[in-house]
C-alpha cells in the first residue's frame, strides 16, 4: 500500500522483513557508512534497528556517540514547551486532552496569562519556547497564536527576554501558515503520531485530526508558505517501533527530495506516557522497551545525521541521561504540560524567596494545590522532575555543554543554509561558540555559586575546544563582554 505517494507501507515493511536476521557483514558496511556522516537507506536502518548480536549494539551505539560529536559536539540546546490551550476537537485515544475526556479541566491563556508563564519561564533561566496548544477552531486558531507569539517576544525580565519561539500547532492552510512565519516563529513542529494508516484511523477517532492525509501532507504546505525549519516525529508505542522509525526516515527522504535538499530540522522520539481518560496511554498498543528505545535513538542519529533529535521530560532522569550521548541534541528541562503550570509551580514556593520546610506551602491553598491530580489539566505525564538548575548541573556533570542559543534563526541560518552547514558539520563554528556565550549568560543571571564554579570549568574546557585561533580570541572577546554585563552576544 501507498499512502500519500511517500509512506509506502510495502517498501518499509520489506525493508524490515529482508533485514529480520542481517548479516554481520551487513551491519558492518552500514556502520561504515554510517560513521562517514552519510546517512543512511531503510534497508540500512533497518538492519541497525533488528540486528540482536550484543557487539554489534554496542558498536551502534559508539558509532551514535561518534557522528554526535563530530556534527554537534557536546552541546545541548535548552528550551521548555509552554502549553496555551488544553481545548481540544480531536479524541486521540493516547491524550488527555481528548475531546471526550470531561474529566480535564480545561483552560485556555489569556494574554495576561501568558505573560505570566513567560514571566516564570524567564526567572529560571529560559531563552527559548516551544508553543503547544491543543486543536480548536475557536481557542488555538491563527488569530489566536500570532497573539501568545507577539505577547511572548513582548516580555521582558531585567536582562532576560525569550529569543526564540518555535510551534507545535494543528495543520493550516498556506495563508495561515504564511502569518505564522511572519509572526517570528523558528521551527514549526508537527507530529504524524504514527505513519500506519490503519493504526492511525483506530487512534484517532474523530476530529480534524482524523485526517492521516491532510496532516501527513501539512509539512509541505508550511515549507510552501516559506517556514523553512520544520520538525517532524512519531509517539512510538502505537505501532511496531521499527516501522516509525523507517517511516520517519521515508519522511525525512521525501522532504529533502522536494524541497531542494532541506530535511527535518528535528525529529523528536517521545514514548507513550500515561494520561488522564486516555486507554491507549493506560495500555499502549506497542509498548518501547529502554533498550529498544536506546536503539531508536542511535540509529536516528546515523541514519539523519544532521538533524537535531529532540528528547522531553517523557523520559525518565536515568534514561535521558543515558541517551543523550547517542544522538540527542535538544531537551526539554523544567517542563509542564498544563497550561499555567509554570505560574502554579512558582506559587508554591516560598514568596519571598526563604528557606521552605520539606513538603511545606506558604500560599494560602498551597497543599491542596500540591495534592491534586497532576494529569488533570495536562497532556500526558512527566518523568523528569528537574528543575532547570538542577538539569544544567546534571548535563555538566555527564561532560556536556549546556546551550541556550537561538542565534541561527537570527542570523539567516535556516532552511538549506542551515542544511549545507550541518551536512558537514560546519555548523560546530557557529554553535560551540554560541553556546559557550549562551551558557555564561545563564550562569551569571541565574546559577547558584556551585553551578556557576561548575559552569565555568566547563567553559574553560570547551574553550579550548574551539579550533580556529581567531574564532577563540573573538569568543573571549565576547564572553569578556558578557561577564561585563552585557548580553545577546552571538556569531
Amino acid at each position: 500500500m501507498i499512502v500519500a505517494g511517500f509512506i509506502d507501507e510495502e517498501e518499509i515493511n520489506k525493508a524490515i522483513e529482508d533485514s529480520a536476521e542481517p548479516s554481520e557483514e551487513t551491519v558492518e558496511k552500514a556502520l561504515e557508512k554510517a560513521a562517514r556522516a552519510e546517512g543512511l537507506s531503510l534497508n540500512e536502518a533497518a538492519a541497525l534497528l533488528s540486528t540482536e548480536n550484543a557487539e554489534m549494539e554496542e558498536r551502534i551505539f559508539s558509532a551514535a556517540r561518534e557522528v554526535k560529536k563530530k556534527i554537534y559536539g557536546s552541546r545541548l540546546v535548552l528550551f521548555a514547551p509552554l502549553y496555551l490551550s488544553n481545548y481540544c476537537a480531536n479524541n486521540c485515544l493516547y491524550c488527555g486532552f481528548r475531546r471526550d475526556n470531561t474529566e480535564l479541566k480545561r483552560k485556555c491563556l489569556n494574554t495576561d496569562e501568558i505573560r505570566s508563564e513567560v514571566g516564570a519561564l524567564l526567572d529560571s533561566g529560559h531563552k527559548r519556547l516551544l508553543l503547544v496548544a491543543g486543536e480548536h477552531p475557536a481557542f488555538s486558531n491563527i488569530d489566536y497564536l500570532e497573539n501568545a507569539i507577539n505577547t511572548v517576544y513582548s516580555v521582558r525580565r531585567g536582562n532576560s527576554e525569550i529569543r526564540r519561539v518555535n510551534v507545535n500547532a494543528a495543520p493550516m492552510g498556506v495563508e495561515d501558515f504564511r502569518r505564522l512565519k511572519q509572526a517570528g516563529i523558528g521551527t514549526y513542529q508537527l507530529f504524524q503520531e504514527t505513519y500506519h494508516l490503519e493504526t492511525y484511523k483506530r487512534m484517532h477517532t474523530s476530529g480534524p485530526k482524523a485526517d492521516y492525509f491532510k496532516r501527513l501532507e501539512a509539512i509541505d504546505a508550511a515549507m510552501a508558505a516559506g517556514i523553512d525549519d520544520i520538525g517532524i516525529g512519531a509517539l512510538f508505542g502505537l505501532y511496531d517501533y521499527k516501522f516509525e522509525a523507517l517511516s520517519l526516515l521515508a519522511h525525512a527522504r521525501h522532504m529533502e527530495e522536494k524541497h531542494d535538499g532541506v530535511g527535518p530540522h528535528t525529529i523528536s522520539v517521545p514514548r507513550i506516557e500515561p494520561a488522564l481518560n486516555a486507554p491507549a496511554a493506560a495500555k499502549p498498543p506497542s509498548p518501547v522497551s529502554d533498550e529498544e528505545f536506546k536503539r531508536i535513538v542511535a540509529v536516528l542519529r546515523l541514519a539523519v545525521p544532521y538533524t537535531g533529535i529532540i528528547l522531553s521530560t517523557r523520559e525518565g532522569a536515568e534514561m535521558r541521561n543515558e541517551v543523550f550521548s547517542l544522538g540527542v541534541s535538544q531537551i526539554s528541562g523544567g517542563s509542564r504540560t498544563n497550561p499555567g503550570g509554570y505560574s502554579e509551580n512558582k506559587r508554591r514556593t516560598d514568596p519571598y524567596g526563604g528557606a521552605v520546610e520539606p513538603g511545606s506551602r506558604t500560599n494560602p491553598g498551597g497543599y491542596a494545590e500540591n495534592n491534586r491530580n497532576p494529569l488533570d489539566e495536562a497532556q500526558f505525564a512527566l518523568n523528569d522532575n528537574r528543575t532547570l538548575e538542577e538539569l544544567v548541573k546534571d548535563v555538566c556533570g555527564l561532560g556536556f555543554l549546556p546551550s541556550f542559543c537561538t542565534s541561527c534563526y537570527r542570523s539567516s541560518r535556516t532552511g538549506d543554509r542551515f542544511m549545507k552547514l550541518a551536512k558537514t558539520g560546519e555548523i560546530q563554528k557557529f554553535c560551540l561558540p554560541n553556546a559557550i556565550l549562551t551558557f555564561q549568560e545563564y550562569l551569571e543571571d541565574y546559577a547558584s555559586p556551585e553551578l556557576k564554579e561548575i559552569g565555568g570549568k566547563v567553559i574553560a574546557r570547551e574553550m579550548q575546544n574551539i579550533p580556529d585561533p581567531k574564532r577563540r580570541e573573538a569568543a573571549l572577546l565576547k564572553l569578556k563582554e558578557v561577564k561585563e554585563g552585557k548580553r545577546d552576544r552571538y556569531f
